[in-house]
């Protein structure tokens, strides 16, 4: 069973900077891509940013390029995403995801997090 834990979130102003980080169970960790998604209240779970399993390749969504980082130690099996400038409008759930490819896409994989909130104050 695949497990993924999310932490980090919480309430930060208006261009101040949060860390998510995400710790995966399993030893094949780098065989897998990962990404993180969000999801505001009544809105559709969004794409934000996903890494390949080597961290060699990225992707952002437009809305957060230049200002998020996407990260992994695959020693330790995390994740992380580094958050920064943040807006009002990056207030939501974020959620780690496994995909079962090693290859990144914007798409997610079957495996989810919990979630963590992540609150902007203007």
């Amino acid at each position: 069973q695949v497990q993924l834990v999310e932490s980090g979130g919480g309430l930060v102003q208006t261009g101040g900077s949060l860390r998510l980080s995400c710790a995966a169970s399993g030893r094949t960790f780098s065989s897998f891509a990962m990404g993180w998604f969000r999801q505001a209240p009544g809105k559709e779970r969004e794409f934000v940013a996903a890494i390949s399993g080597s961290g060699s390749s990225t992707k952002y969504a437009d809305s957060v390029k230049g200002r998020f980082t996407i990260s992994r130690d695959n020693a330790k099996s995390t994740v992380s995403l580094q958050m920064n400038s943040l807006k009002p409008e990056d207030t939501a759930v974020y959620y780690c995801n496994r995909r079962t490819t090693i290859i990144v896409y914007t798409t997610p994989g079957p495996y989810w997090g919990q979630g963590t909130q992540v609150t902007v104050s203007s």
